[in-house]
């Protein structure tokens, strides 16, 4: 008996027309900036390397090292949360490492001025962090919008792995 096998109709819709299509419904067409971004054309179509792309990578690299000195206050008011903020510490690391320091922006080590408040207590402090990842996503969710398509999958990839940061850190503090 021979396997059956599918292929897709030339003349149908791609997956791509489909998934966005189905997106801008659910939100109401708001996505629809979210996905050009990602896609090539429209507002993001700029070059990887224009000046609008290059001020979009360096204000995610001084996000990122911002949030690097909170997990760093956090480590040092808390030094028992460590073994579960130094893996997460870690990946915020590497995504300041790959958005690389623009000119004038801080070194992701260098931190970014005074240390952010931490608060006294173990559950609020993780709260805290899991609240500054929180923005930080949404930062970067913003930013997809204008960031040419390369840029746009970097920072949609650390934006999903900040969220999924946040929801560990509010499991943890739960």
């Amino acid at each position: 008996m021979p396997l059956a096998t599918t292929t897709r109709d030339p003349g149908g819709p791609r997956r791509r027309s489909v998934l966005g299509g189905a997106a801008a419904a659910l939100l109401g067409g708001g996505a629809t900036a979210l996905l050009t971004g990602c896609s090539g054309s429209g507002a993001g179509s700029g070059g990887e390397d224009s000046a609008a792309a290059q001020r979009l990578k360096e204000r995610a690299g001084q996000q990122s090292a911002a949030l690097l000195a909170h997990y760093d206050a956090t480590l040092a008011a808390h030094p028992a949360l460590a073994a579960r903020l130094r893996p997460l510490r870690a990946e915020v690391a590497r995504h300041a490492e790959a958005f690389g320091p623009g000119p004038g922006s801080p070194s992701p080590s260098a931190g970014t001025g005074a240390p952010p408040a931490v608060p006294q207590d173990e559950k609020a402090a993780l709260a805290a962090l899991a609240e500054a990842e929180r923005r930080t996503v949404d930062a970067r969710t913003a930013a997809l919008a204008a960031a040419p398509p390369g840029l746009a999958r970097l920072l949609a990839s650390v934006a999903a792995s900040g969220a999924a940061h946040a929801y560990l850190l509010t499991g943890a503090a739960a």
